[in-house]
C-alpha cells in the first residue's frame, strides 16, 4: 500500500525485489519499467486499453444494447471496456440511434443505493480528465448524440459523469485513441470486414476487442487478425482459468489460470543429477 512516488519507486528500485507485478495505467507502467531497469528485474504489467467492438451487419438484435452496457460498466472504468464501437455502414444509422437510447436509459445514482444504475468516478483528478475529453471530442468534430459535458440532471455534486456516445468519430480523433475511462462511447463506421479489422488494430493498445456476428467463420477469421490479448465474440466471457492480459502497451505477462503461474517462475537447468535424487 502507498503512492507510486513513495512505496512504488522504493519497490521498483531496490535490488531485494526480482520481480514486480502491476496493474495500472500505461503510463505508471512506463515509468516502472524505467524505475526497474537498474536491478534488471522482471516485470509483469496489465495497463490499459482502448478495445474495438466490431458490429457487423449480421450481428444479433442485442448486440447494440449489450455494447453499450459492456462499455459503461463499473462506470467506464474497466481497461477492458468495448469503447470503439465500429460499425458496418449498412446498419450504421440504426445502430447510432439504438446507441444513444441506449445511453439515455442509464441511470446515474450513489453506489451505495440498490438498484440497476451506475455510480461516480473514482476521483477528482479523473472527472476533470473525462470531462475534458468529453470537450475535446466535441471540439474534434464528433457528433454528440447522447450526454455530454457536466453531471446528469438532478446531481449537483460528485465525480458523477453523464453517459455519453459520440457518432461519427474517426480512429485520428484524440476520444478514438486515449483511454478515457469514464462512460464514454465512441461510434466509428466501416465498409468491409478489412477495414473493420484495420481500424481494431490501429491502436497503441491491444488488451481486448469484440467481435459481433452470426456468421461463425468471419468471427473466427477476424478474432485471429485482431492484435489483442484477448478477444470476445458475442458477448461470450472468457472461462475460468483462461488467460487475462493484453499486446503492446497493454502490458505483458498473464493472469489467471497456468499461464498466470509460470510468469512468477524461474526456469532452471541442472545438469549431471545424482540419480538417487
Amino acid at each position: 500500500n502507498g503512492d507510486g512516488m513513495g512505496v512504488g519507486t522504493q519497490l521498483t528500485s531496490h535490488p531485494d525485489v526480482d520481480m514486480v507485478s502491476f496493474t495500472g495505467s500505461t503510463r505508471a507502467g512506463k515509468l516502472i519499467s524505467k524505475s526497474a531497469a537498474d536491478t534488471v528485474k522482471r516485470v509483469h504489467l496489465e495497463l490499459g486499453g482502448k478495445g474495438a467492438n466490431i458490429i457487423f451487419a449480421d450481428a444479433r438484435d442485442n448486440a447494440l444494447a449489450w455494447s453499450v452496457k459492456r462499455c459503461f460498466g463499473n462506470s467506464g472504468q474497466s481497461c477492458n471496456a468495448p469503447t470503439r464501437l465500429l460499425v458496418e455502414r449498412s446498419v450504421y444509422n440504426d445502430a447510432v440511434t439504438a446507441a444513444a437510447d441506449a445511453a439515455n436509459a442509464t441511470a446515474v445514482d450513489m453506489a451505495s443505493k440498490q438498484g440497476n444504475h451506475i455510480g461516480p468516478l473514482v476521483s477528482q483528478l479523473q472527472f476533470d480528465k473525462v470531462q475534458n475529453l468529453i470537450e475535446t471530442g466535441i471540439g474534434e468534430g464528433a457528433r454528440l448524440v447522447a450526454g455530454g459535458p457536466g453531471r446528469p440532471e438532478g446531481i449537483t455534486e460528485g465525480y458523477f459523469v453523464r453517459p455519453t456516445v459520440f457518432a461519427d468519430v474517426n480512429n485520428e480523433m484524440e476520444i478514438a485513441r486515449e483511454e478515457i475511462f469514464g462512460p464514454v462511447l465512441s461510434i466509428i463506421p466501416f465498409d468491409d470486414e478489412e477495414e473493420a479489422i484495420r481500424i481494431a488494430n490501429d491502436t497503441v493498445y491491444g488488451l481486448t476487442n469484440y467481435v459481433q456476428t452470426e456468421d461463425s467463420e468471419k468471427a473466427t477469421r477476424v478474432a485471429r487478425r485482431l492484435r489483442s490479448g484477448m478477444v470476445e465474440i458475442n458477448g461470450m466471457p472468457r472461462s475460468a482459468g483462461a488467460p487475462f492480459g493484453g499486446y503492446k502497451q497493454s502490458g505483458n505477462g498473464r493472469e489467471g489460470g497456468s499461464w498466470g503461474i509460470e510468469d512468477f517462475l524461474e526456469v532452471k537447468s541442472v545438469s549431471g543429477w545424482a540419480s538417487n535424487q
